[in-house]
């Protein structure tokens, strides 16, 4: 049920926003105001039906908002959907003095805190915090933009182990090309994607990708979960979900578990692994930085392209080819460790998180891969205006060796900008 095999036609995206208050944005935004704005929206209620053209709503640990699309018909509506009901979101939380903030991570200096108690988010802190920060700075600080299309057909252009291999070599580029978390805690860090390096640092077995061994990537997904730990397991109301250390799925299947595991738990335990590509029936592609405005767009255009068009796909295959002389691990290390050739901890996905796209092969790589999206998007009927936002982000980033993190960059060493500009992409 992880890949759903048939002729690719279904586009959607999930939009995640930090909330920052206009009058005092570095204050933490209590989740009361939040879900005020929330409650504001037509027909009132949190439960994703209020938007004009249903997108779902969803509350974020840390009180970032997620916005899911409807899964809609080909690329022209699934942007026309998400901007109505983003228009309407922004105009909720604009009338309570909120602002809604695209970013990868959270760029000023205010207090991080989990504004919700369930217990799958305490199990999640718990987990997290016995490796260090990172899993509470993922939770609490970080934002992403998702975008969500078919597995595949069986075989042929479309076939879904090829649009699999794509979305996995594309991903370094992704990170790179729309690299927009250059800030922690209100200063720089180094890098253009601190998002990525966050990532990159918590539990390796449920954010690596599965093992490229595997020819099938439904074997390869199926092991990946056996293999990964347990995050959680749900018991009864006051009980707290945490799960032992180190018992993996497959542990648990063969009797290391306070019970038997039933069908349930499985489906549950793959909602917790956070690989850079998730199967859910369809592809989840999760490496992007939120971005400003509806920066969103050229992303979810860029990946929709590149897979959807057999020609763009292959032109892509050919230029990101290069960048896999880049993957080979320095030396093997346990558990696919820090030089493991598996995103995102081999050596190409870390020059995407630091230098984005002024390292010169991720730079020629993009641009091959913006070039193939600009051709298959003159193939499709409609699309003359989305052709031009793409080749217009394309000219203004990575034709200069630029990605939106310098923007940011640029305003904190002007002192122009407290927050990142919300502006439409050009």
């Amino acid at each position: 049920m992880c890949f759903k095999i048939g002729p690719p036609r279904l586009v959607g995206v999930e939009v995640e926003w930090f909330v920052h208050d206009d009058r005092c944005p570095t204050e933490p935004v209590p989740p009361e105001r939040t879900r005020a704005a929330l409650r504001s929206l037509p027909l009132g209620g949190e439960d994703g039906t209020s938007l004009p053209s249903g997108s779902r709503l969803t509350l974020e640990p840390g009180g970032q908002v997620e916005l899911s699309s409807r899964p809609a018909t080909g690329l022209l509506a699934c942007v026309e959907d998400t901007r109505r009901d983003l228009t309407a979101l922004r105009a909720a939380f604009a009338a309570q003095g909120l602002r809604l903030t695209g970013t990868g991570t959270d760029p000023l200096a205010r207090p991080r805190r989990m504004v919700l108690d369930h217990p799958r988010y305490l199990a999640m802190e718990r987990h997290f915090d016995s490796a260090g920060p990172w899993g509470r700075i993922m939770m609490t600080g970080t934002a992403s933009l998702q975008v969500c299309l078919d597995a595949g057909d069986a075989d042929g252009p479309h076939a879904a182990d090829r649009r699999w291999l794509l979305a996995h070599r594309l991903g370094p580029v992704l990170v790179a090309a729309f690299a927009n978390s250059p800030l922690l805690d209100g200063k720089p860090t180094g890098h253009r994607s601190t998002r990525q390096i966050v990532w990159s640092r918590m539990d390796p077995t449920r954010t690596l990708a599965p093992a490229p061994d595997h020819g099938d990537p439904r074997e390869a997904w199926a092991q990946y979960v056996l293999d990964a730990e347990v995050l959680c397991v749900r018991r009864p109301d006051g009980i707290p979900w945490t799960a032992p250390r180190g018992l993996t799925f497959r542990d648990w299947l063969r009797g290391a578990g306070e019970r038997p595991p039933t069908l349930a738990d499985l489906d549950y335990h793959r909602t917790t692994l956070f690989p850079p590509v998730r199967p859910r029936g369809h592809l989840e592609l999760r490496m992007i930085d939120a971005q400003p405005g509806d920066g969103w767009v050229v992303p979810a255009a860029l990946v929709t392209a590149l897979l959807d068009d057999p020609v763009a796909a292959d032109a892509a295959l050919a230029a990101l080819e290069p960048l896999e002389a880049l993957e080979a691990p320095r030396t093997p290390g346990p558990q696919q460790g820090a030089d493991s050739p598996r995103a995102p901890r081999s050596d190409v996905w870390r020059r995407a998180a630091t230098l984005a796209v002024a390292d010169p092969e991720l730079r020629r790589a993009a641009l091959a891969c913006f070039a193939a999206a600009d051709a298959a998007l003159g193939r499709l009927p409609g699309a003359g205006r989305l052709r031009a936002t793409v080749a217009g982000f394309a000219e203004r980033y990575p034709a200069r060796g630029r990605c939106p993190a310098d923007d940011q960059l640029d305003a904190l060493r002007a002192g122009t900008r407290r927050t990142p500009p919300e502006e439409a992409a050009p």
